[in-house]
């Protein structure tokens, strides 16, 4: 269970609670960030809302597999979110992110040694571990956009 252990602190150390990579982690950044700022657009770029929302998007989708469900997102509606119009709207979105965060970490502790080396879903799609890596990895690319993102924005108040 070691490397289950490794891959849950990873994975907790760029959404949750971590600075080692990045000096940052997505509750860092996203948790006190008011609404307005995280929906600002910025010529084509996507915005912060938005990123977050691809990430949770993927993680929840992720977390089905890890429950024994079935592989039902899709990459091509990945962006495809309704508009975060409030303050209150942002603020449970954050928050069920954290929550699923969390509960995907704990299901990553909990898979046993073989199922890491096993197929995630289909042989085309690799192993779970390639997977899991794959999860952190994206999130640290999109983490770095955020970040980037919100000093444009501040720099253009």
């Amino acid at each position: 269970m070691k490397n289950q252990l490794q891959l849950a602190n990873r994975f907790r150390e760029v959404i949750l609670n971590g600075t080692w990579i990045a000096n940052t982690n997505f509750k860092d950044q996203l948790e006190n960030l008011d609404y307005k700022m995280a929906t600002a657009k910025f010529q084509n770029l996507n915005t912060i809302s938005v990123l977050a929302q691809h990430i949770h998007y993927y993680i929840k989708g992720i977390k089905n597999v890890l429950l024994g469900g079935g592989l039902e997102i899709r990459d091509k509606f990945s962006f495809d979110f309704p508009p975060l119009e409030s303050q209150e709207q942002w603020d449970n979105f954050l928050d069920g992110f954290w929550k699923d965060s969390e509960e995907f970490a704990k299901l990553i502790e909990n898979l046993p040694d073989e199922k890491l080396d096993a197929d995630f879903v289909d042989e085309k799609y690799g192993t779970y571990i390639r997977n899991l890596d794959g999860m952190i990895e994206h999130s640290y690319y999109h983490l770095g956009q955020i970040v980037l993102i919100k000093k444009i924005i501040e720099t253009q108040k």
